[in-house]
């Protein structure tokens, strides 16, 4: 743990040079992972995380130092390196700290790292069972890791705070083959919870079955036609492209260097009506919540999008200062060796009043994607290209077979305006979010909602 006296003394020593602001990190992480391979247990892996980081700010430019050696001594020398890059003639002190308890809204029965192996494994094996199973599919691969963080943050401005972040995950995928060609169908659901999430949103039997049958349906789809055409994503993982398309060009990671495509647009229409879009922390529970970001500030419900109406942006405490705009508890970095930068955390469009059948029965010829897979994007264009992972062909507003090979190609901007239906049923899924400021858990959220017209990669 990080002593108040200690902290202290770290951060009167990172102001030494003229810096105006200074922080100190300190992480002690504990991982487990398992990986099953058709049934066997391939490998147990145990590794624990533990340093800290100095972090001051000179204006609008920021240094960070990070060190696995938490002593005074190993802190202290962090701390002047991190002082030896500001020159400045100022001086500032650093005022007493003073130790905030949090609010706690994410409640954990059963620490997993104080879980038996042996029980771990017994829930990958119920998953394996089904998919032994299942036909025409060859080989099952599941995955479980939990994690447990502690972390400690202090800065010059008086607080001193600390949390515990606890996850639980599993993945489960399936390979499809007819002989002579493989399909992957997968799941891999999480949360911000102990071991009892096996009896609350994990089931391992129900995620191998799912993963099954998207491998076998998509191994017997012939390939997507190619064309501009309106196209259906349902809800859950399909929040991605909302995610990767836009919400990454809400960050202020981007925005504050006029590195986004939404720069200047606050109070204007970037989206049509029907759309409400939200990024919100307080989820009790939910994989990308937190109690505090990882600058200390208290996590919040922060609405981007209105109605069509730009908001907000996510801001951390760096690009606050550039932006001349409050803090919004996005400051998210994947551990002590990462500087904090403004991250989503559970980001979603808000559920509707449209009805899901209606949606495809009205749309004439298009695409249902039912499972988003991967992608990529430009922030600064907001250009993206994402894979379909399973689709489904509409003719005359009937589903009438799946489809593979399908990827949706677009403009953030441009895709915000022409969604002309969104469904209630707004569900989410879990995903790693990768930027500057390392791998994080995010959730991605959305009902099923209707694009109007949309480029279709195919063939």
């Amino acid at each position: 743990m990080l002593k108040q006296d200690v902290a202290q003394a770290v951060l009167a020593q990172a102001l030494k040079t003229g810096g105006d602001f200074a922080e100190i990190f300190l992480e002690d992480r504990l991982n487990n992972n398992i990986s099953m391979l058709s049934g066997r247990v391939e490998s147990v892996n145990s590794r624990r995380l533990h340093g800290a980081g100095v972090r001051v700010f000179h204006g609008f430019q920021g240094v960070y130092v990070y060190t696995n050696d938490t002593s005074l001594e190993g802190l202290l020398s962090c701390a002047r390196r991190a002082a030896s890059a500001v020159e400045a003639q100022d001086y500032y002190t650093a005022k007493d700290l003073h130790w905030t308890d949090g609010k706690n809204i994410h409640l954990i029965q059963e620490m997993p790292n104080q879980v038996q192996t042996a029980r771990k494994v017994a829930q990958m094996k119920k998953a394996q069972a089904v998919l032994k199973e299942e036909k025409e599919i060859v080989q099952g691969s599941i995955g479980y890791m939990d994690s447990v963080q502690r972390v400690w943050i202090a800065n010059s401005e008086g607080l001193f705070t600390g949390d515990t972040r606890v996850y639980t995950r599993m993945n489960v995928a399936a390979i499809a083959s007819n002989g002579t060609e493989n399909q992957t169908g997968s799941c891999s659901p999480g949360g911000m919870q102990g071991f009892e999430i096996f009896q609350t949103k994990i089931d391992p039997e129900k995620l191998a079955q799912e993963a099954a049958q998207q491998a076998r349906t998509m191994l017997h789809a012939p390939l997507c036609p190619a064309g501009v055409m309106p196209v259906v994503i349902d809800n859950g993982f399909g929040g991605v492209i909302f995610h990767e398309a836009c919400g990454h060009s809400l960050e202020a990671t981007a925005v504050a260097i006029g590195n986004s495509e939404f720069c200047g647009k606050l109070g204007q229409k970037i989206a049509a009506d029907c759309v409400t879009a939200i990024d919100d922390g307080t989820l009790p529970n939910e994989w990308g919540s937190l109690n505090i970001d990882d600058e200390g500030t208290p996590t919040t419900k922060l609405v981007l999008i209105e109605n069509g109406i730009l908001k907000n942006y996510m801001i951390d405490k760096l690009n606050a200062r550039r932006m001349q705009m409050p803090i919004t508890g996005s400051g998210r970095r994947q551990g002590y060796m990462f500087a904090p930068t403004s991250r989503m955390r559970n980001t979603y469009i808000a559920a509707g009043t449209d009805d899901n059948e209606e949606m495809i029965a009205t749309m004439g010829d298009g695409l249902y994607a039912k499972k988003m897979g991967g992608g990529s994007v430009e922030p600064t264009t907001g250009k993206f290209n994402f894979a379909v992972a399973e689709g489904y062909l509409v003719k005359d507003g009937k589903i009438v077979h799946p489809v593979r090979g399908a990827s949706l190609i677009g403009r953030g901007s441009e895709i915000l305006l022409k969604i002309d239906r969104v469904g209630r049923d707004m569900q989410m899924a879990q995903g790693m979010c990768g930027s500057i400021s390392g791998s994080i858990p995010t959730n991605v959220g959305q009902p099923m909602i209707r694009v109007s017209s949309m480029t279709v990669g195919g063939r």
